[in-house]
C-alpha cells in the first residue's frame, strides 16, 4: 500500500528526522555539553524562546551541532542545525567578507573616501571633512555616521526606499571622521551599496556567487531566497506571536539568513581552516586585515572590518552578535585556540552567557568574571554653568528645517521646544565631557517619522560656540522596532543669562 503525504507533512517528517540526527550527533560528543544543554532549555523556558541552534568547532573539527525547540510553533516544525535563521547583525562580518574580496581584487581601496564608490547620492559632512569618511572607517563605525535602522514589514503600506534615497535622507556625517565610534547600520548598508556598484551585481547575487557557494554555505541568502523559504525559522515578537516578513534598507547590516551549520563553516574559513570543499575566497593576509582592530571602543574592545575584536580573560575574540525583532545571534572565533562557536535563536533575548559556557568547557577554564554593573544615579548635568542660557537653531530634515530651542534653566532642568509645538522638559539630561544628551516627546513631522509614535533622543557636542549633533526619532511602542532615524541638529546661544522656565507665554 502506498501512502501519499502532503508537502507540509513531508517537511515535518524530514525535520523530525533531522532533529533526531542532531540529537544523536550532539550526544556523541559525550556529556561535557550536558550542563549547557540544560542552560539552553532553561533559557528557552524563562524567555519563551521557540528555538536555539548551536554549532561548535575546535581544531578544524565540528565537535557539537544541535538544535532545540521549534523553528515554527504553529506548524509544529522542529528546529534543526540546517534551519535557516535571521542573522541580524551577524550579517556584518559576511558583508565585510564580500567587501574584502573586492579589496583583494584591487577594485576597492579601504582608505579611499566612500563617496568615490557611491553614485549620484553622496554623504555630506555637517561637521569635519567628508573625504575622511573612508571605506575602512565606514566599515569600523568611525566615519561619523549616526545610529540608524529602518525596517519595512510586509503587512504595512510603506515602501522600502532605494539606497540613494536613504543617503539623501540620512547620509550625514555628524561627528568628525575618526573622532569616535558610533555603531550604525547605515554604514554597512553603504557597504552593500558599493559592493553592488563595483561588481555590477545585486548584493544578493554577489553574496551567493562570491561568498556563500564558494564556502559551501548552501542554506544562506540575502533576505530569503525563494528556493529556501520552506527551511526558514519563523521570527517571533515580544508577544510570542510570529512576525510578518520584514526587510531593511541596510541589507548588509541585518538582512542575511543562514543556518547554524553554514555560519560555523563561515567561521572555520575565518579561522583559516582550509576545508577541501571550500574555495579560499580571501588570502590569510586579507583575513588578518579584517580581524585587525582599527577602531577603539574601550581598553578591551574594538572593531575591524565587519568584526568586533575583543580581549576576554586574556584571549583574543573575533566575534559579532545580533539582536532585533525575532532574532538573537552570536558568533565567536578564538583564532589562537582555533575555536568557533555559533548560537542562533528566533526571538530576541537569548541567554548571552551560552558562548562563554561553551568556551569554558572546551578550554577547561572558568567563565570570565562578570564586571559588576554599577547603577547610574540620576544624572545632573555638570556642564550646566557652561550651557546656561537660551540656545536656538535648527533640526534639519529632508523635508526642510525645523526650529529648535533649548533652555538650560538649572543643573537638572533643561527645556526644549521644537517648531511651533508646546515647550516640554528634556528627560534624563546627561553630560559627559563636552557631550550632552537627553530625550523628549515631540513630532519631527516627516513622512518617515510619522509612521509610528516615537521619542526623540538628543546627542549633542559642544564645538566652539555651537552645540551640534543629532536628534534621533526612535520608535517607542508595540511589538516591533521599525526605526531609529537621526537628524542633524545645531544650536547656538542667543542669551547667556540663566533661562526662565518655559511657558506658552514665553513665545
Amino acid at each position: 500500500m502506498s501512502i501519499v503525504l502532503g508537502r507540509r507533512h513531508v517537511l515535518a517528517a524530514v525535520s523530525a528526522c533531522s532533529l533526531l540526527w542532531s540529537a544523536i550527533a550532539g550526544a556523541s560528543a559525550g556529556d561535557r555539553f550536558e550542563s549547557i544543554r540544560q542552560a539552553i532549555r532553561d533559557g528557552m523556558q524563562e524567555q519563551n524562546i521557540p528555538s536555539y541552534a548551536v554549532a561548535v568547532a575546535q581544531d578544524g573539527k565540528i565537535v557539537w551541532e544541535e538544535a532545540f525547540g521549534w523553528a515554527d510553533r504553529e506548524r509544529r516544525i522542529p528546529a534543526t542545525v540546517n534551519t535557516i535563521y535571521s542573522l541580524a547583525s551577524v550579517s556584518k562580518p559576511m558583508t565585510g567578507t564580500a567587501l574584502m574580496t573586492l579589496v583583494q581584487a584591487g577594485k576597492i581601496d579601504l582608505d579611499r573616501p566612500i563617496n568615490d564608490y557611491l553614485g549620484a547620492a553622496k554623504l555630506r559632512a555637517r561637521v569635519g571633512d567628508v573625504n575622511q569618511a573612508t571605506v575602512r572607517r565606514v566599515a569600523n563605525h568611525t566615519a561619523g555616521l549616526p545610529m540608524h535602522w529602518q525596517f519595512f514589514y510586509a503587512d504595512e503600506p510603506y515602501q522600502q526606499p532605494s539606497l540613494d534615497e536613504t543617503i539623501l535622507h540620512y547620509g550625514n556625517i555628524v561627528t568628525p571622521p575618526a573622532e569616535r565610534f558610533t555603531y550604525t547600520n547605515l554604514g554597512t548598508g553603504l557597504l552593500n551599496g558599493i559592493i553592488e556598484r563595483t561588481s555590477g551585481m545585486s548584493f544578493a547575487d554577489y553574496m551567493r556567487q562570491e561568498v556563500f557557494l564558494p564556502l559551501g554555505m548552501t542554506r544562506s541568502s540575502v533576505d530569503i531566497a525563494p528556493s529556501l523559504q520552506e527551511f526558514v525559522a519563523a521570527r517571533y515578537g515580544s508577544d510570542d506571536l510570529p512576525l510578518p516578513f520584514f526587510s531593511a534598507n541596510h541589507a548588509g547590516a541585518s538582512g542575511i539568513y543562514s543556518s547554524v551549520h553554514d555560519v560555523l563553516r563561515f567561521g572555520l574559513f575565518h579561522l583559516k581552516t582550509h576545508r577541501s570543499d571550500q574555495k579560499a575566497i580571501l588570502s590569510d593576509a586579507s583575513l588578518d586585515e579584517m580581524h585587525r582592530r582599527t577602531a577603539e571602543r574601550g581598553a578591551d574592545f574594538g572593531y575591524g572590518v565587519g568584526f568586533e575584536v575583543s580581549t576576554v580573560a586574556g584571549r583574543r575574540w573575533v566575534h559579532h552578535s545580533g539582536g532585533m525583532d525575532g532574532a538573537s545571534t552570536i558568533m565567536v572565533l578564538l583564532p589562537d585556540q582555533n575555536i568557533a562557536v555559533v548560537v542562533l535563536a528566533n526571538k530576541r533575548g537569548m541567554r548571552g552567557d551560552i558562548p562563554e559556557m561553551i568556551l569554558s568547557t572546551l578550554l577547561h577554564s572558568n567563565p570570565p568574571a562578570k564586571k559588576p554593573v554599577v547603577a547610574k544615579a540620576e544624572s545632573v548635568c555638570s556642564m550646566a554653568s557652561t550651557l546656561s542660557g537660551v540656545w536656538q537653531g535648527t533640526l534639519a530634515t529632508y523635508e526642510g528645517d525645523r526650529s529648535l530651542e533649548l533652555r538650560f534653566v538649572s543643573a537638572d532642568e533643561v527645556q526644549v521646544r521644537l517648531g511651533d509645538q508646546l515647550p516640554t522638559l528634556l528627560n534624563r539630561p546627561n553630560c559627559d565631557g563636552n557631550s550632552f544628551s537627553g530625550e523628549f516627546l515631540g513630532r519631527i513631522g516627516t513622512a518617515d517619522t510619522d509612521r509610528y509614535r516615537y521619542r526623540i533622543s538628543v546627542s549633542l557636542h559642544l564645538r566652539g560656540a555651537a552645540l551640534n549633533g543629532t536628534a534621533t526619532a526612535i520608535h517607542v511602542e508595540g511589538r516591533r522596532g521599525p526605526a531609529a532615524l537621526a537628524h542633524w541638529v545645531e544650536v547656538r546661544r542667543i542669551d547667556t543669562t540663566p533661562a526662565h522656565a518655559l511657558t506658552s507665554a514665553s513665545y
